[in-house]
């Protein structure tokens, strides 16, 4: 059970990177990851919903779905409950750290139409992991999302103070960024299999 658990960890990590590997989550990558500070707040507020609501969607896949045979209806009820959880965190910050949240603006909403979150929590039931199994890949996407917008949220102080020509400033240099971490990502394909 251990080395299934650090085995889906290290695959959607870095194998499966849902970000550089499938390309879900760019919007929210793109838009929050010029500074490092809000990157990390938008990584850590992603992390914790994706976590929460993969556990929340399991039972509610497990315990209410699939017992009165209402499986059509899976997207809609997890987008409810991402919602949900997002206008928790959204309160949340508010409270406990307004700089963060006016940081963050109107990408702190858009986590719920994050497609992460939704993938993460739709690919834990079409892959039928346990609910150990469903944590370690909420964990891993997280982590993985996280180290995405952090690591390009650095590049991207960093190209600030490059001499970049005018016509890739900005967006198309991000993604330019973005292509090359998705490359350097493929070189941990052959590790777990």
């Amino acid at each position: 059970m251990l080395s299934s658990v650090f085995k889906i960890l290290i695959l959607y990590i870095f194998v499966n990177n849902f970000v550089l590997g499938q390309f879900l989550g760019i919007c929210p990558l793109i838009g929050v990851s010029t500074k490092t500070e809000t990157a990390t707040g938008m990584g850590a507020a992603v992390t914790f919903v994706i976590t929460i609501a993969s556990i929340v969607t399991y039972f509610i896949q497990h315990l209410i779905l699939n017992k009165l045979g209402l499986e059509y209806t899976q997207t809609i009820v997890f987008i409810l409950v991402i919602a949900t959880l997002v206008q928790f965190v959204e309160m949340v910050l508010k409270k406990m750290t307004p700089g963060l949240y006016s940081a963050l603006g109107v990408f702190l909403p858009l986590i719920t139409t994050n497609c992460v979150v939704l993938g993460v929590a739709i690919a834990n039931i079409q892959k039928e992991y346990t609910l150990i199994e469903t944590i370690a890949s909420a964990i891993g996407a997280s982590i993985g999302f996280f180290i995405a917008i952090v690591f390009l949220a650095a590049i991207r102080e960093k190209l600030e103070l490059a001499d970049v020509p005018k016509s890739f400033k900005g967006v198309p240099i991000a993604l330019v960024a973005i292509g090359l971490m998705a490359m350097s990502f493929l070189g941990f394909a052959g590790l777990v299999k």
